[in-house]
């Protein structure tokens, strides 16, 4: 999707209204979400739960999925919960991200879930954390972090 998530959706109400509404459609049909064959299946505000079905293809060279692709998981639904709390129209970019890694995951570990979260909302600056389990409901992975609502003439600024 080369638009913005809510210009995408043509929908001019809420961010969660235009997250609700690409989830309903099947998910992401470019970017990240089709490479890490990510779909979203629930938002509320606040909150989002991401199902991610890794393959050999994410591997890295000693066997198992690539911290990466949890990772982006992990960060992509701590940013989701996020954008469902902000207004229409607003920016934000992801200024951090701590990730502890608990378990391994390969591909027969089957589709793993990344829940996010919003656990703490200023003015410009956001927290969130996001838990990546497994089917069996075990915690392969767990994260937190922040993001930082862009103000209209700082895109400018910085080229956007």
């Amino acid at each position: 999707m080369s638009e913005r998530m809510d210009a995408a959706s043509g929908d001019p109400g809420s961010n969660l209204a235009s997250i609700r509404k690409v989830f309903a459609a099947g998910g992401f049909p470019r970017g990240l979400g089709r490479v890490l064959n990510m779909i979203g299946t629930e938002a509320d505000e606040g909150r989002v739960l991401l199902v991610g079905t890794p393959t050999e293809d994410h591997y890295n060279p000693i066997g198992s999925v690539h911290g990466g692709y949890l990772a982006a998981m992990l960060d992509s639904a701590i940013a989701l919960a996020i954008y469902t709390v902000l207004p229409p129209g607003a920016l934000y970019t992801t200024t951090d991200l701590k990730i502890a890694y608990l378990r391994a995951v390969f591909a027969n570990t089957g589709p793993v879930q990344a829940e996010g979260r919003v656990i703490n909302q200023g003015r410009r600056m956001l927290l969130g954390e996001a838990r990546l389990t497994d089917r069996e409901g075990r915690l392969c992975a767990h994260a937190t972090g922040s993001c930082m609502v862009v103000e209209p003439e700082r895109r400018r600024e910085a080229g956007g």
